[in-house]
């Protein structure tokens, strides 16, 4: 299978591309070939500006070149896969800004879907499994990116996978965050066979 792996994180010394490497070793290991586009170094700009802006009176709407590179991009990929830190309980703006111009109106939502087969959506969260359970963040981050997004722009395997503690410096819990997201890339598309960490 042939797999778009976004990444989004300013710095590439993170443990973000950390998790990004590991994931695309699993991959790579399972015989996937995978594609990574790190969007912040790529030079994509997350702002929408009119001529990206949807137009709901026809799917037709001819996008700028930056978007349509960024479409043709996804168009030659089975799957899909992002990674990227949980801030404010959410996706940072760069990802968001990049979904919000490609993901748009005729391409993947409205007369087109995304032909994709599948979507992992994998973040890292700073605080512990408690907290965002203690609040249904994780339920709604699930929601919001398995239904509201994925389903409704036609991928319906769409997986929601977080790590928690990122911010735990013990070298143990590192290790244990790596693993989990080289199963992750292993195990891709038999998520059955993936370990938990």
């Amino acid at each position: 299978m042939k797999i778009l792996t976004v990444v989004s994180h300013p710095r590439v010394n993170s443990l973000t591309f950390a998790v990004a490497d590991r994931f695309i070793q699993g991959l790579t290991d399972a015989g996937h070939e995978t594609e990574l586009l790190d969007l912040h170094r790529s030079g994509f700009n997350p702002v929408m500006w009119e001529a990206d802006e949807p137009d709901w009176s026809s799917d037709r709407k001819i996008y700028t070149p930056e978007v349509v590179a960024e479409m043709e991009r996804m168009k030659n990929h089975d799957a899909l896969a992002f990674i990227f830190p949980i801030w404010w309980y959410n996706l940072p703006a760069m990802l968001k800004g990049y979904i919000d111009r490609v993901w748009n109106n005729g391409f993947a939502y409205g007369s087109n879907k995304l032909h994709h087969k599948r979507v992992l959506w994998l973040g890292l969260g700073g605080a512990p499994q408690a907290d965002f359970e203690k609040r249904q963040y994780d339920t709604m981050l699930s929601h919001l990116l398995n239904i509201a997004i994925a389903e409704y722009c036609g991928i319906s395997d769409s997986k929601v996978e977080i790590l928690y503690d990122t911010l735990d410096s013990r070298p143990e819990i590192f290790e244990s965050l790596l693993m989990r997201a080289y199963h992750l890339g292993l195990y891709y598309d038999n998520d059955s066979q993936a370990v938990t960490s």
